[in-house]
């Protein structure tokens, strides 16, 4: 606990690491919950369907991940803190931008949310892979997911309550505030980083002699390709389960509960993490992912049945929720200390490529087909993703 400095009356040399760190992803998560189904309902509502929704979270997740690559050299220069609240400041700024029912609005406050989040998370890695022993990985990453389900669940259902029963200002309001918590949360643990954290007295390297270096290790490589599979299927859920509940006639709130229940399957990952742990991860990846595939393609099966195909995303998001007590194992346990800034980074850009790839690959199929496409789609990912499971180390 030596870099971990907390107030004195918390007890400090009897906390535990890993629930203070788990806290304070459930603050990071929150502020995002709660436009998360408001959000994709606002574009679709701004620009009139789907395939335009889909052209313009491309557009933002294609400029994110040009935007990520600058994060290891503003961590070297200004360090982590500041970049963490730089985080927070752009997840105020999305808040306010949201609010604003039009498309440049909408484009520039995805955009901050993008790299606000970017920012947030690459920070808070580099925290946990200093103060979290390796070998507790494993225990870490279900509680980690736990956790910031607390903070999902019930935004996305609220967030679409607020706005269409008391007034539309009032989720991204709430977004706002959520984020000020969580900044305030962050400064009051006085967090300091590793003493082997180089400064910032040599230039940080170039993007693209680390985006090289991550991808010539294998282990490396498809930690990344498994991270993408399943952060994509997510943002499949969350873009397009509330547009399929108002396509289909169920409605906007629905839309929202389809997001929460589907995240509330979630708060068993502590039980998938213990399997993991029990049988290894690689089995806990392989049926998660073919589970969540099987159960996407049946939501495009069922597209003439409104509710069957809102009961099945929610099954889809338990089979994904299996995956998630592996989280990041893959990735954590393969990365090399020394290369922990700059190999971070690049795996972060998962998350930007599963908020590019699925809206770019389906602002083209929306032109020719249906809706239900999506989850064809979805749903053969996923299952390639099962398929490539089979590669992950035994010992994981």
């Amino acid at each position: 606990m030596r870099n971990l400095h907390l107030p004195v009356w918390l007890g400090a040399k009897t906390l535990p690491q890993a629930p203070v760190f788990a806290a304070l992803f459930m603050l990071t998560a929150l502020p995002r919950s709660i436009l998360v189904a408001v959000v994709p309902l606002s574009a679709h509502a701004v620009l009139g369907d789907a395939q335009k929704v889909s052209v313009l979270y491309f557009a933002v997740s294609l400029a994110g991940v040009a935007a990520s690559l600058s994060i290891p050299a503003l961590v070297r220069r200004f360090r982590r803190r500041w970049v963490f609240s730089l985080g927070a400041a752009l997840a105020v700024a999305a808040a306010v931008l949201l609010s604003v029912r039009s498309a440049p609005f909408l484009a520039a406050g995805l955009a901050a949310q993008v790299y606000g989040t970017a920012c947030i998370e690459i920070t808070l890695s580099l925290y946990i892979m200093d103060q979290v022993p390796r070998r507790e990985f494993g225990t870490f990453e279900p509680m980690r997911v736990l956790f910031a389900v607390i903070g999902l669940a019930v935004g996305p259902w609220l967030g679409v309550y607020l706005e269409t029963r008391m007034a539309a200002w009032l989720p991204f309001a709430l977004s706002a505030a959520g984020a000020g918590v969580m900044f305030g949360y962050f400064w009051f643990l006085r967090l300091t980083e590793h003493p082997a954290v180089p400064t910032a007295t040599r230039a940080a390297p170039h993007p693209l002699k680390f985006l090289h270096r991550f991808f010539v290790q294998p282990r490396l490589r498809l930690a990344w390709v498994l991270a993408v599979g399943r952060s994509s299927w997510w943002s499949l859920f969350y873009i397009y389960a509330p547009i399929y509940a108002v396509t289909a006639g169920l409605g906007e709130e629905v839309g929202g509960a389809i997001v929460s229940g589907g995240l509330l399957m979630l708060l068993i990952v502590p039980f998938w993490g213990w399997l993991g742990r029990r049988y290894g991860v690689r089995w806990v990846l392989i049926v998660g992912y073919a589970a969540s595939g099987a159960a996407t393609l049946a939501v495009a099966a069922a597209a003439g049945v409104p509710w069957l195909g809102a009961a099945l995303l929610v099954c889809a998001a338990c089979g994904t929720g299996v995956i998630d007590g592996a989280g990041n194992v893959p990735f954590l346990r393969a990365v090399r200390w020394f290369e922990r800034p700059e190999m971070s980074t690049v795996y972060a850009t998962y998350r930007d490529v599963a908020q590019l790839a699925p809206p770019g690959v389906f602002s083209v199929l929306l032109k020719l087909f249906d809706l239900p496409t999506v989850f064809v789609v979805g749903g053969l990912t996923m299952l390639g993703c099962a398929g490539l499971s089979r590669f992950v180390p035994r010992r994981l």
